[in-house]
């Protein structure tokens, strides 16, 4: 009966998240278009962040309850499922386009951070609070140089936003939004602690699938919606944004509040990233466009990564 009712939290913990997170884009991003901030920041960092908010709730809550297998599990898996399955899912749905600014600056510093945090691993097997703080310095210099590229865009500038919300409105949403994301984290890792001990699973493996999964629908809700509305270049945006998130703001707050050791197996899921993250960067390089023959590669790797996975444990 115990386990039950874990199960029933962890999925209301799920659904908290995903509309908490979703609640919180239309709050911040009104909160944006109010102060007449351009899209391409609106795109890049709010959205692409806000759908990281899951992510950042599991994480930084699991470093506080000191299970850092999922906050760290909970990372890798997410970029390998934004770039597998969000991607591969998408692309089946439709072509996708890449902007050729996401190709020259946002792809390579997701490799370089990918792979900077693979070095990390190999060499020190922990990021410290010194490496924590140095990603959380490095997140705020690329998202300030997106505002002031951004400023001299004046182009994007002028562009007519629209308002759906009020400035108080937006607020309330905010608020309604960071509540969800707070109280379904919660949930989300007791229940997914509780049913990995029940099991005899281990916190990497919950952290990898379950875990990684569920707080990364968001992304794809957000990509399968821009792309029934025929904006399939925000699909590409958003995954980059959050993954470039995840890596330098949740890892670099988790390590910060308590340093993550990382397990052998977990540095073997980290090379797993780091090659699937330069496998995306090279199907957007052909031809600026990730098209349906590559979606489906993405997705039957995304398919064997998880069967690889579910096997080593």
């Amino acid at each position: 009966m115990e386990l039950l009712i874990q199960i029933i939290l962890l999925i209301i913990g799920f659904v908290l998240l995903i509309k908490g997170a979703d609640v919180f884009v239309d709050g911040a991003s009104n909160v944006a278009y109010n102060l007449k901030i351009p899209t391409i920041i609106v795109g890049l960092t709010i959205v692409a962040f806000g759908t990281s908010a899951p992510e950042a709730a599991v994480s930084i809550t699991s470093a506080f309850a000191g299970t850092n297998a999922i906050s760290l599990g909970n990372v890798v898996g997410s970029n390998i499922f934004n770039i597998l399955a969000v991607v591969g899912i998408s692309a089946l749905l439709g072509t996708l386009t890449v902007d050729k600014i996401l190709i020259k600056r946002d792809f390579p510093f997701l490799v370089i951070s990918t792979i900077g945090l693979l070095v990390i691993a190999v060499i020190f097997g922990q990021i410290s609070r010194l490496c924590g703080i140095i990603f959380l310095i490095i997140i705020i210099a690329y998202v300030y140089r997106l505002v002031q590229e951004a400023r001299k865009d004046k182009e994007a500038m002028s562009e007519e936003i629209e308002v759906k919300l009020s400035m108080p409105k937006a607020f309330i949403y905010i608020i309604i939004g960071i509540a969800g994301i707070i109280i379904g984290s919660d949930l989300v890792v007791d229940g997914a602690s509780f049913i990995a001990s029940a099991f005899g699973l281990s916190d990497v493996l919950i952290g990898l699938t379950i875990v990684a999964i569920g707080t990364s629908l968001p992304e794809l809700v957000t990509s399968v919606t821009a792309l029934k509305k025929g904006d399939n270049g925000i699909v590409i945006g958003n995954v980059l944004g959050s993954s470039i998130f995840n890596i330098l703001f949740i890892l670099g707050v988790s390590s910060a509040i308590m340093p993550l050791p990382i397990a052998p197996e977990m540095v073997t899921d980290i090379a797993l990233m780091t090659v699937i993250t330069i496998i995306g960067a090279i199907f957007a390089y052909s031809q600026n466009e990730v098209d349906k023959k590559e979606g489906a590669i993405l997705v039957a790797l995304f398919i064997l990564y998880m069967a690889f996975v579910i096997i080593r444990n």
